[in-house]
């Protein structure tokens, strides 16, 4: 697993891509952190609530997640590789969590990245340390239910275009029917709360630690590389 994880590691960031998707993370969080910084002058930073911050920018690991796992597995499968990994004496739980974890690694650099936001309000105003870094964390749990869901996609195509435009479509969907809660009433508002992936991110970044929130999101991501588990499995016993 080790082996695998060092491998993969190594292709995201000796390729653009993971240095791309992090400079376009941190320019986007760091503009919107300079529009409220502005917006509010008049009130002072020390009123800067920076939970805000973290839930604009986990609207865009709707595109950008997708995109940083799609060659996970699809590129494997396009270029021939992935017969030398299914006939490798590693297990497929191994494999699996070897490239989870690389995946993971990349986005939690980029989370890192964006640190310096925080420490600049720590320094010019008064940062609630307990409110960032229970978003932090929320934002961290949120971030690895999207890497397990784009290794799923990335799974079941050979196309590393599909696997992104299904990842970002489906995430975008989850999204929306977030945004309808306000159109639903009863037991339907009741279901779409418990299965809404924001609703239970929405509770990090307003400074509430539940394990019922951390069980959901925990459970998701072992769900969905589950999922890649089973999918490459039968791909393993097809191939014989």
């Amino acid at each position: 697993m080790l082996a695998i994880y060092k491998k993969e590691l190594k292709t995201y960031f000796y390729s653009p891509l993971a240095y791309v998707l992090s400079g376009i993370f941190v320019l986007v969080f760091g503009i919107y952190f300079l529009s409220q910084t502005i917006t509010k002058a008049g009130q002072g930073i020390a009123q800067f609530v920076f939970g805000g911050q973290l839930y604009f920018a986990s609207f865009w690991l709707v595109m950008l997640i997708p995109i940083l796992t799609m060659r996970v597995f699809a590129e494997e499968r396009k270029s021939g590789t992935e017969v030398l990994l299914m006939t490798s004496p590693v297990s497929v739980p191994k494999i699996v969590i070897g490239k989870f974890l690389a995946a993971f690694t990349v986005f939690l650099t980029m989370t890192a990245l964006t640190a310096i936001f925080p420490i600049i309000i720590s320094i010019k105003g008064e940062l609630v340390i307990s409110s960032a870094l229970s978003s932090y964390l929320g934002f961290i749990l949120l971030g690895a239910s999207f890497v397990a869901f784009g290794l799923f996609t990335s799974s079941i195509t050979e196309s590393q275009i599909i696997a992104a435009v299904l990842g970002t479509v489906t995430l975008f969907f989850i999204l929306l029917i977030d945004q309808l809660k306000s159109f639903t009433s009863g037991i339907l508002l009741k279901i779409i709360n418990q299965l809404s992936l924001y609703e239970h991110y929405k509770q990090f970044v307003q400074s509430v630690i539940s394990l019922n929130d951390i069980v959901f999101f925990s459970s998701l991501t072992a769900m969905f590389l589950l999922l890649v588990m089973i999918v490459i499995e039968k791909r393993r016993w097809s191939q014989g």
